[in-house]
């Protein structure tokens, strides 16, 4: 159903219980009046630029007016997320923030921009985890498995990755809960990692479970956990890493967010359109397609957890002196 964009921001500044003077209330009556474009940090195709689009077009459907899609990639997603920084906070311009800029906030010492005080918070739309996987002739058929034959062979077990990317930190955040040595072996893409662990030249990896699940079901790949706080719905039968390694929880993430000093009404609007999109059982489905899981919650609980994320993960890359490629 599409939305009159007057009744949009109606109805964001009641759900906000904010009265703003007069003239701000005439602006945000019209929101919006003009096409809106959501950054990407990233190049066309793939996951996260699919699930962009997803939004984008209910966004669209909904609200009246294009929500375009805009790929600003390089720079480990910098440049996107400075683009965003650097225009006005009237609504028009909006990013897709991601598990990447938490890591970045760490990886890079010197950007032009302060990624938790510089964009604004607007929605949280999914969560895609990943699964701890190993070649089928590995011995361990269990996590729990897993760390005893890692610990009765300490460095002799190499581990995927993709350098700096969530491969490699999934990894390494394993090793420090669970206290066992593996061995990463970087490629330049996780399709190669891939094909290494499928013909056994290495033994474990943390991947996607969008890229990986037709291999689990083929049986070309032993799945042991995924990595969320709860059992994926793809692979029902599969436990979580965290149910034998006690705190441990990564995925993926993704959200919108906005210029700093965006009006509270436009982030109110925005967020109940994306929330109510997570609630859709087609939209729902769309997601499921994409090995991704609805995260909804509040404006404010979403700025939480990217602090607490950003923290995190903070401590993993000092940790391992991970570098960015």
């Amino acid at each position: 159903m599409k939305l009159p964009r007057r009744r949009f921001l109606h109805l964001a500044v009641g759900a906000a219980a904010v009265l703003p003077a007069l003239s701000g209330i005439a602006r945000a009556q019209v929101y919006p009046s003009r096409p809106v474009r959501i950054i990407v940090g990233f190049g066309p195709g793939g996951v996260t630029d699919i699930l962009v689009r997803l939004i984008g077009q209910w966004l669209t459907e909904r609200v009246g007016q294009p929500f375009v899609i805009e790929n600003r990639p390089g720079g480990g997603s910098n440049i996107g997320t400075e683009a965003l920084v650097r225009s006005p906070a009237d609504g028009y311009t909006l990013l897709l923030v991601n598990a990447t800029n938490a890591y970045n906030a760490t990886f890079y010492e010197k950007l032009n921009f302060n990624f938790v005080h510089d964009v604004a918070p607007i929605a949280s739309v999914a969560r895609v985890p990943s699964v701890m996987e190993v070649n089928p002739q590995f011995p361990a058929k269990t996590v729990t498995d897993f760390i005893t034959y890692a610990k009765a062979n300490p460095g002799k077990i190499n581990m995927a990755a993709v350098a700096g990317g969530a491969t490699h930190l999934y990894g390494e955040l394993f090793k420090i809960a669970a206290a066992v040595n593996l061995v990463p072996v970087f490629y330049r893409s996780s399709t190669q990692a891939l094909t290494d662990l499928i013909g056994g030249e290495v033994h474990v990896m943390f991947d996607p479970l969008a890229s990986s699940i037709e291999h689990i079901r083929a049986g070309r790949l032993r799945a042991l956990a995924v990595t969320s706080a709860i059992r994926s719905e793809a692979l029902p039968d599969v436990p979580t890493v965290g149910d034998v390694v006690q705190g441990y929880e990564a995925t993926a993430w993704f959200g919108i967010g906005a210029p700093k000093n965006i009006s509270a009404e436009i982030v109110e609007g925005l967020n109940q359109q994306i929330n109510a999109a997570l609630a859709d059982p087609q939209f729902k489905a769309r997601l499921a397609a994409l090995g991704g899981e609805p995260m909804s919650m509040a404006r404010s609980s979403f700025g939480e957890f990217i602090i607490a994320e950003t923290e995190k993960w903070g401590k993993v890359i000092r940790a391992a002196n991970i570098k960015p490629e």
